[in-house]
């Protein structure tokens, strides 16, 4: 059993009696609690945090880049404790739980990188002996909201632009997996960090909107649904805090006749079930060519049929759980009314019996781009396939969406690759490949996908706000 507490300036506290139970999705077995912090250690650590970051932003950005370095060093260190604890709250083989906490690792390694890169502009002036110069300045707080589906790399791939541009943070965990953050937080002791520069609380949705609200708080950054990201703007309003959105996904992949379709056909498959569906960027819908749709549709069925799930405690090759009840309600529900509405289920689309929130690879032909199993996100392992006649109607059926996050094209053809390259309404086009989101790109959304976006240089610039000075000499 995991029990932890609220980790701020540098100390772990609990004030409050509200603790937050933690399940282990694959058995639906207790395996932590968490303490939820009280209103008063939610505005304390965002005191901390404004009273830290005044000292943290007037650090040369080098010296800011080696605390982060030693964070690197202390996560790899810690990966197995992290990733133990990741398992336990995910339902993740320990091997991916502490796999993600290395390569969140790397994504602090990168940032870090950008100590002596943070470049402001001279601009022109109209005026003769004066110049306009533009700096690049933190904001302050950051709000870091994270999902409980990539946990450990979604936390530091907020963290990590916002230490190195000079901001100081206070991180709310999932509810449904905070017990790998505060074996992150750990890592932050091990590093030296100042007090007060990182902080991290599990709290219920009041709190957290208190702690969104504050002030002190100059930046608000969420990766989750849609309707999270509605609220986060709400609370914005309230000082006019900077927002930063990763939001809902419904990844299109169009299959064209030129395409290496058992190539095609791994991949997308691998992409539905990699935790068991939960990522923004797998694919949701596939649109394939009709000369050779049946073919297409036989290799996806095999796959899926063949596709085995359960603990992966006692088998990593297992495709694993989802996170709770309601959410595989919720799919299961979806996939009733896709089939009453004329889909036809080919593999899947049951609930097993059994502890543990499993749900079977799911397959869903015969669908009609006005069904909502097509228009909304799933956020599980279930794929739905419509067939198209010409790229045109490809193009113009993946445009068709309120989502615009990724998306997918499999073509040997690169005037096909061009055409739709250049008119693809997504953040991302991956081309002969499924999503990975290097974190050297920038992973942002179109329509309701989002605002601002995550990763590189204009993720790490998100972090800053600008000051022009007029110069008269």
């Amino acid at each position: 059993m995991r029990n932890y507490k609220n980790f701020i300036g540098n100390e772990f506290v609990a004030a409050g009696d509200e603790m937050i139970a933690v399940h282990d999705p694959a058995t639906e077995e207790l395996v932590g609690h968490v303490a939820a912090a009280s209103m008063d250690e939610a505005y304390a650590a965002v005191t901390l945090a404004a009273s830290a970051q005044q000292a943290w932003r007037r650090l040369p950005a080098t010296e800011r880049a080696q605390y982060m370095r030693r964070l690197a060093d202390a996560l790899c260190e810690r990966a197995p404790q992290i990733g133990a604890a990741l398992a336990a709250e995910s339902g993740k083989s320990l091997a991916d739980a502490s796999s993600e906490a290395l390569y969140a690792a790397e994504i602090v390694r990168y940032h870090a990188e950008w100590a002596r890169r943070i470049e402001g502009e001279i601009i022109p002036s109209d005026s003769p002996s004066e110049n306009l110069l533009l700096h690049r300045e933190p904001i302050g707080v950051v709000a870091c909201l994270i999902p409980f589906n990539y946990p450990v790399y979604t936390l530091l791939r907020k963290v990590a632009p916002a230490l190195i541009t000079g901001n100081t943070v206070v991180v709310r965990p999932s509810n449904n997996t905070p017990c790998s953050a505060f074996e992150i937080a750990k890592a932050v002791l091990d590093a030296g960090f100042p007090p007060g520069v990182i902080n991290i609380l599990a709290m219920s949705h009041a709190t957290a909107e208190a702690v969104c609200t504050h002030p002190a708080v100059g930046m608000i950054t969420l990766t989750g649904s849609v309707g999270a990201g509605r609220k986060v703007l709400e609370y914005s309003q309230v000082n006019i805090a900077k927002s930063s959105l990763e939001l809902g996904g419904k990844t299109p992949a169009i299959i064209e006749p030129d395409a290496d379709l058992v190539r095609a056909a791994n991949e997308v498959v691998a992409s539905k079930v990699t935790n068991c569906g939960q990522l923004c960027t797998a694919v949701e819908r596939v649109y394939v060519h009709a000369d050779v749709y049946e073919e297409f549709v036989r290799l996806l069925k095999v796959r899926f049929l063949s596709r085995q799930f359960g603990n992966r405690a006692h088998n990593p090759k297992f495709m694993g759980p989802l996170i709770n009840a309601s959410s595989r309600l919720g799919i299961h529900q979806m996939v009733q009314r896709a089939v009453d509405d004329g889909a036809t289920l080919e593999a899947g689309g049951f609930i097993p019996e059994g502890p543990g929130f499993f749900y079977p690879p799911t397959l869903l032909t015969g669908c009609r781009q006005d069904m909502e199993i097509v228009q909304e996100e799933i956020f599980g392992p279930v794929l739905c396939v419509l067939r198209y006649q010409d790229i045109d109607e490809a193009l113009r059926l993946a445009n068709d969406h309120q989502f615009g996050l990724s998306s997918v094209l499999y073509t040997e053809s690169y005037r096909t690759a061009m055409l739709v390259a250049n008119n693809i309404e997504a953040g991302e086009l991956y081309v002969n490949r499924t999503p990975a989101d290097p974190y050297q790109g920038y992973h942002a959304g179109w329509k309701r996908s989002g605002l601002g976006g995550d990763d590189g240089k204009h993720g790490m610039l998100e972090f800053t706000q600008t000051r022009l000075v007029v110069l008269k000499y």
